[in-house]
């Protein structure tokens, strides 16, 4: 009826062309006419209710934080009664919404609640949530968690030392002592820094003592005036009638590491009356640094600087593509391939070294083999059916890398459909329990590096990417991922490798449209997808999810 209505103007100047009743070609028109109104309406509907739900959705769920107040007061109360007891009798009051941001052991992983409508995936990210352990099979998972709880804990003792300990110095101690940065080589001695004692009380003598579990104490020097008792012992004491002799002789106090060990630490406890003193003196060697020679001043670039890295599988045609776009733009660059083909074939050139493996070892597998033959300061990995354009400046990510403290940059890939990924993610973990902990995966970085305006820091980024060749070598790549895996290798470096990402390098992506088509594929194609992509040849490889509850101890996962 309000079509007719809106039409009813139109009627009255040419009633000779309409006739309500009569006419059928009007008809048919006012059919198709109401369709595409209810067409668009139903579309208007669906995104304004997909708009509302994704409005109220609580789309960035990743842990279980709404612990709420009973629970943090618990935490509380604990925290306070194991540091002081003397003001436990005043109340206070949990202040709101700080339960969300105190940890807890205990983390859960929460996806988002299943969409309403169809296709809101591909308008609104959704986070989902996966329980690791299901990844296991019943019979295994028993043993499985007694296999990693024995791994954890063997790892604890290994990565844990006093001086991870929490020692808090008292307030107005007369006792002057380090509380950080005191370190001695295995085996080694050093002089204690700023050891003194403040005026307490005027006495006939001050005695101050020093006690240690893994060296020894003595004296560079002696200090008239001043009783020496312990030299060459674990405990060592000086007594004085007067305290500036005795903050004197403190100048001049060793410590001698006497039980090796390549990486740890000793407690030292430091009294003086009823006042005591705790500090640790770090034992360790030194980071060994590990140079690379550029070559001579004129020969001072990217080809010194950086080999290139691959593995590749059967697809020689793609490699050789690769191969010569870059050789292209980078004439005399070391490219290293590991190839784990059944029936390899050669692949030769100047500056090229190429790898046979066992056949399906892997990609984790190929690119340690790869990476372990690298003998200059940077190494760029990249998939070998990738090709190098004129966008594709190495001497961007090297200039990062000589002017920052980041290990590792990532670039840009284009792919065929224009669309450029920089596959930018932050990795965080939630504090778990028995059953492990909880590892959280989001889209996103962190910030952007100042002086780089294309530069953001990340916790992982894509495969296309320079790093220092040690820091690479120091993290490595589990063989047992075999097909497919990426943000293992991340993983792993959490914490350890500072990451960035530059979209203004970019590394073209050879089309795959032809290659997954049926009717495209070549012999090639078809045995490269069946045997990546069939889960039944991998043998005892295993897949990230298992990968990450029996090695890194999570016993979930949300991303989104």
């Amino acid at each position: 009826m309000k079509t007719a209505f809106l039409l009813l103007p139109t009627a009255r100047l040419y009633p000779h062309l309409i006739d309500f009743g009569m006419n059928p070609i009007f008809r048919a028109i006012m059919r198709a006419a109401n369709k595409k109104a209810v067409v668009v309406l139903l579309v208007v509907l669906l995104l304004t209710a997909m708009l509302i739900y994704h409005w109220n959705a609580d789309t960035i769920t990743t842990i279980d934080v709404q612990q709420g107040a009973d629970t943090l007061k618990m935490l509380l109360e604990t925290k306070v009664r194991n540091i002081d007891h003397r003001n436990y009798h005043i109340p206070y009051h949990i202040k709101d919404g700080m339960s969300k941001l105190l940890a807890v052991n205990g983390c859960v992983c929460e996806g988002d609640k299943p969409a309403i409508f169809p296709f809101s995936k591909l308008l609104f990210p959704q986070i989902s949530s996966t329980q690791l352990h299901a990844s296991i099979k019943d019979s295994d998972l028993q043993k499985a968690k007694q296999y990693r709880n024995k791994e954890y804990h063997s790892f604890y003792k290994r990565t844990r030392t006093a001086a991870d300990s929490l020692i808090l110095a008292e307030a107005n101690s007369p006792l002057q002592y380090p509380t950080q940065g005191v370190e001695v080589r295995p085996t080694g001695t050093i002089v204690i820094p700023g050891l003194s004692l403040n005026q307490i009380h005027k006495g006939e003598h001050y005695l101050v003592s020093l006690n240690a579990t893994m060296g020894t104490f003595n004296t560079a020097a002696l200090v008239d005036g001043v009783q020496v008792k312990g030299e060459g012992e674990m405990c060592i004491s000086f007594m004085s009638n007067s305290l500036a002799s005795l903050n004197r002789q403190l100048e001049f106090v060793t410590y001698t590491n006497t039980l090796f060990h390549p990486n740890t630490a000793d407690v030292v406890q430091f009294k003086a009356g009823i006042f005591q003193a705790t500090f640790t003196i770090k034992i360790r060697h030194p980071p060994m640094p590990k140079f690379y020679s550029p070559g001579p001043r004129k020969e001072y670039n990217v080809s010194t600087l950086v080999t290139i890295a691959t593995k590749t599988f059967l697809r020689y045609d793609k490699l050789q593509d690769l191969i010569n776009s870059i050789r292209q733009f980078y004439p005399t660059i070391t490219i290293v391939i590991a190839d784990d083909t059944k029936d390899p074939k050669p692949v030769s050139g100047p500056n090229i070294e190429h790898y046979i493996m066992p056949f399906g070892k892997g990609w984790f597998a190929g690119r340690n083999l790869a990476v372990s033959q690298v003998t200059t300061k940077y190494v760029l990995w990249l998939d070998d059916d990738f090709i190098f354009t004129s966008r594709t400046k190495l001497e961007k990510m090297v200039d990062i890398l000589e002017r920052t403290t980041l290990d590792l940059v990532g670039g840009a890939v284009r792919e065929v459909t224009g669309y450029t990924a920089t596959y930018r993610h932050i990795i965080s973990t939630g504090a778990g329990d028995e059953e492990g902990d909880c590892l959280h995966i989001r889209t996103g970085f962190h910030h952007v590096i100042e002086g780089f305006p294309n530069c953001v820091v990340a916790d992982a980024v894509i495969n296309f990417f320079m790093a220092r060749t040690e820091k690479m070598r120091e993290v490595g790549f589990d063989p047992r991922l075999a097909r497919v895996g990426h943000l293992a290798f991340f993983i792993d470096g959490l914490g350890s490798l500072h990451v960035g990402s530059c979209d203004d390098v970019i590394i073209s992506h050879a089309s795959k449209i032809k290659a997954m088509l049926p009717w495209g594929q070549s012999e090639i194609d078809k045995a490269y997808f069946k045997f990546r992509y069939n889960h039944s040849t991998e043998g005892t490889s295993m897949n990230e999810y298992e990968l990450y509850y029996l090695k890194n101890y999570f016993k979930c996962v949300t991303s989104d």
